[in-house]
């Protein structure tokens, strides 16, 4: 485990939390023993839940983990870092496209602030290919998300996309 005088963030829209979210906030506990779950508020992805829900979603499906804390921001991920005294970013990547995209931004925050740091986290091979949006695809051909959502996610999930 790494001694950090701070915890590890962990951002994402998280629309919605996956098992593969919850696959890599458990990695990230093992390697930094406290990690903060960032829900980005970004209104331009067009979230199928609001900022406060995904929020609700990741307490409730986080509660029995000890060291990990749920919130929300707005703005650069650097920002909520400094504001925040964190100085890790803890990113999932699943594919080489996913590296590519993270490789950037991750240099990006370095451009922005060269005291933060990202750690890249492969999650279980079981979820390497899982993605919210191909969860709501899925959903939307009728296939079962059994294997990707939770129960109460799951049943979140339908009930939004029924009405």
């Amino acid at each position: 485990m790494v001694d950090t005088a701070s915890a590890a963030l962990y951002p994402g829209t998280f629309d919605p939390v996956t098992r593969g979210h919850l696959d890599l906030i458990q990695r990230g506990l093992g390697i930094f023993g406290s990690l903060r779950v960032g829900v980005a508020r970004n209104e331009s992805k067009s979230p199928l839940f609001t900022a406060d829900e995904r929020v609700e979603m990741l307490c409730s499906e986080t509660a029995d983990m000890s060291g990990v804390s749920v919130d929300s921001f707005e703005g650069l991920v650097v920002d909520y870092c400094k504001a925040n005294n964190i100085s890790i970013i803890l990113r999932g990547v699943r594919t080489i496209s996913d590296f590519e995209y993270e490789y950037q931004m991750a240099l990006t925050n370095r451009a922005l602030d060269d005291g933060i740091e990202t750690v890249f986290v492969m999650p279980n091979e079981e979820f390497s290919f899982v993605s919210s949006r191909l969860i709501k695809e899925v959903y939307a051909g009728g296939g079962d998300l059994e294997r990707f959502l939770t129960p109460a996610v799951r049943a979140q999930m339908v009930k939004r996309l029924r009405s």
